[in-house]
């Protein structure tokens, strides 16, 4: 009997490499999702126990000082780098900070054994729950280390929450989320919401259901390097937006998916050009952006009108929602806004920098925008958690 040939070439073995690859880096995610959860339910088992043999000296701080650095001398001769007394100290301050969102665990679950059992069990879990509550599963903790970390330099805890949950849900780098935290997402956000909705974003994260929800003021671009650039165009900030799609899709937020740039239409044998083109897959509609250098001005907003109507009527199907008009401009007048557009347009104008803002000034911004909102409507007058 003709034995039959092993197949050889690239064609017949594609199947069966696409099949190995997707094991492999399945398999390396899961071992680094494990190295990851290992470390850092460790660091909080090492924080607890510090904390309680603490409680059980002295209660000066010299006290607290002095044993971290025996323990950073003792760990450091057994196990070498890691446990220097400023990292024994962040893993005492992460113990302190999440001690209660595990405070129903039992102390055993987070022996070493059954940390193993636990991170065993949880991947090989067909879902994860977008919640970090300690009740969707054994493990409360759903970043790295490194994540971790960087969430213990920010003090405000709706502030901290709120990044954690997008780290998360969005998956966050370590990179993309410092430059999250750096950009002032938070309290970006914070500025187009009330203040109920100020504190869903620390403990539900952004969820986007309304066209307010997609918004943010202002829109901070300075990874297209144009600030010290004299002189651009508004091609050139929008090639260097095309070069750089990836993180300007982070920063316009969750669901959205780029079309096209410069979008013709025509009617009346006049040409029009949008310059960019987004669909946002959540709110299921169209959002289109006009970019402008400097003000902003009535005739902008009347061609924007013009941008929406035509991609209402010619553009979108009938089950899709209507489309969004984005306005980037460098100055923003909003009387003028105000006085152009009728209230229930769907046209927005928001600022963009080209340089990282200064958090302080943002959240002055904020608390100023909720005071206002109290002249107004009459809400409640505490502002000290914002």
């Amino acid at each position: 009997m003709k034995k039959k040939p092993v197949p050889t070439t690239t064609h017949e073995l594609a199947p069966l490499i696409t099949e190995l690859r997707g094991l492999i880096h399945s398999a390396r995610h899961a071992v680094a999702t494990t190295v990851n959860t290992l470390q850092v339910m460790t660091n909080f088992e090492i924080g607890r126990r510090i904390v309680e043999y603490e409680q059980k000296g002295e209660k000066r701080a010299e006290y607290g000082k002095e044993l971290l650095k025996e323990l950073s001398k003792r760990l450091s001769e057994e196990f070498g780098v890691g446990f220097s007394p400023t990292n024994l100290r962040l893993i005492r301050q992460f113990y302190v900070e999440y001690r209660d969102r595990v405070s129903q665990f039992p102390s055993d679950v987070f022996a070493p054994r059954q940390i193993c059992q636990t991170v065993s069990d949880k991947l090989q879990s067909e879902t994860i729950s977008h919640t970090l509550s300690a009740k969707s599963g054994k493990s409360p903790f759903t970043l790295s280390w490194s994540h971790y970390v960087l969430l213990l330099t920010i003090k405000n805890p709706e502030e901290r929450s709120f990044y954690e949950i997008e780290a998360f849900q969005s998956n966050w780098s370590f990179r993309e989320l410092k430059r999250q935290v750096a950009s002032c997402l938070y309290e970006r956000l914070a500025l187009s919401k009330d203040k109920e909705g100020v504190h869903k974003l620390a403990s539900k994260g952004q969820i986007i259901v309304t066209v307010a929800d997609i918004l943010k003021e202002p829109y901070i671009l300075e990874f297209l390097g144009l600030d010290d650039k004299a002189g651009y165009s508004e091609s050139d900030m929008e090639t260097a937006i095309i070069d750089q799609l990836e993180k300007f899709l982070l920063e316009l937020g969750k669901g959205f998916l780029f079309e096209a740039r410069q979008k013709r239409f025509t009617f009346d044998e006049d040409h029009f050009f949008v310059d960019l083109v987004f669909y946002n897959r959540l709110l299921r509609c169209y959002v289109i952006i006009d970019l402008k250098l400097d003000k902003l001005s009535h005739q902008d907003l009347g061609q924007m009108q013009m941008y929406v109507n035509y991609f209402d009527r010619y553009v979108k199907t009938p089950d899709e929602n209507p489309t969004i008009g984005i306005l980037l401009c460098k100055r923003k007048k909003q009387a003028i806004v105000e006085l152009t557009l009728p209230a229930d347009a769907n046209i927005h104008a928001r600022e963009y920098n080209l340089y990282l803002p200064s958090k302080e000034v943002l959240q002055q911004k904020l608390v100023d925008w909720v005071r206002e909102q109290e002249v107004v409507y009459g809400v409640g007058k505490d502002t000290s958690t914002l």
